[in-house]
């Protein structure tokens, strides 16, 4: 069924119409096959940062208190082993385990929270492998940023890419995670929807992380909204909710200051405007502040630590912060009252 649905280039709509699937036993399995694919993401998904232990071994044991904190704060899921898990920097092996143990925390969790894993590589057969374990453990859908090598310079080429790691995981949603200042694949994401619309069955949106809110709303608008286009800079909620048609979205300092993320859709939904205005301009303080040092990579990673998890050192070639720096930053962090206001266990 899944290659006759890639060759008639059907959309997923017209299949679960379709007479064949719609009064036949076929039907119940089928729609619950592609439920994950149509569904699009409501609120905002972490992309967490990976513990390790001070010798730069993979620590799992601080993940489920840290699933459960990002539940408690607002989050609806994570985005797994991308650039805030240092995901290039990670064996195969320990992604898989990551994975497996971000899944098994999931599921302690009430209700559902959504493990998206990202599964990019440079190496699209570890990609591809990475996917179907994915699919395999119970993941509810995958990711792939293009490579930063060999840099991705033509649409076909990252179609191409995006085709075969999504075919390794078709059960489910595959997004691809579209951040050029990591990789150089400065692409217009348009002409990616146009080229994956009809190829990829199961192609459900961008995760877009690029400062252009201009490409964002225009890839929103495509096909009437067909795809699910995951907004990815945590500066910028607020102007993209403006633009009309937000609804997800993946951050990375929604680790320490998701509550106050998740308090800008809250305060548009409500039609408060002033305390939305206030919720960004305060997130973008914090912004400012990580920017002081190294970013959320590092300086982000850190922060976890004085909010209360500390989820060990970054591995090479990230520089750790020493420890003159990190009480810089929580001096920076108390001029703002961010203890007051961030995410808490």
């Amino acid at each position: 069924m899944q290659e006759e649905v890639r060759g008639h280039k059907r959309t997923q709509e017209e299949i679960l119409s379709h007479p064949l699937i719609s009064s036949s036993i076929l039907s119940r399995n089928y729609k619950q096959k592609y439920s994950n694919i149509m569904e699009k993401i409501i609120g905002l998904i972490d992309a967490p940062f990976t513990p390790f232990y001070a010798n730069g071994d993979v620590n799992l044991e601080p993940i489920p208190a840290y699933a459960a904190m990002l539940q408690k704060n607002g989050m609806k899921g994570v985005f797994i082993n991308g650039s805030s898990g240092e995901g290039y920097m990670l064996t195969e092996e320990e992604r898989m385990r990551l994975a497996e143990a971000w899944v098994e925390a999931a599921k302690a969790l009430p209700g559902e929270f959504k493990v998206i894993v990202h599964v990019g590589s440079c190496c699209v057969r570890n990609s591809r492998m990475l996917a179907e374990h994915a699919q395999k453990i119970g993941a509810w859908g995958i990711g792939a940023m293009a490579p930063p090598f060999p840099k991705i310079g033509r649409i076909e080429e990252l179609v191409k890419y995006c085709e075969e790691i999504a075919a390794g995981a078709p059960e489910l949603p595959f997004y691809y995670y579209h951040i050029p200042a990591f990789n150089g694949a400065f692409l217009p994401m348009v002409k990616l929807l146009e080229a994956v619309d009809g190829r990829i069955p199961n192609f459900a949106g961008i995760k877009y992380t690029f400062e252009s809110i201009y490409e964002y709303n225009q890839c929103r608008l495509y096909a009437g909204g067909k795809f699910d286009m995951l907004h990815g800079q945590d500066e910028t909620i607020l102007p993209s909710l403006a633009m009309g048609g937000a609804q997800g979205g993946i951050g990375g300092t929604t680790n320490y200051n998701g509550v106050n993320l998740v308090g800008i859709i809250d305060a548009w939904n409500e039609g408060n405007l002033e305390k939305a205005r206030e919720l960004q301009n305060f997130s973008q303080e914090v912004i400012n502040v990580i920017c002081h040092f190294r970013g959320n990579i590092v300086g982000g990673k850190r922060i976890m630590k004085l909010i209360g998890l500390d989820l060990g050192p970054n591995r090479t070639p990230f520089q750790n912060l020493t420890q003159e720096e990190e009480d810089a930053m929580r001096a920076e962090l108390e001029a703002i009252n961010f203890f007051e206001r961030c995410n808490k266990f």
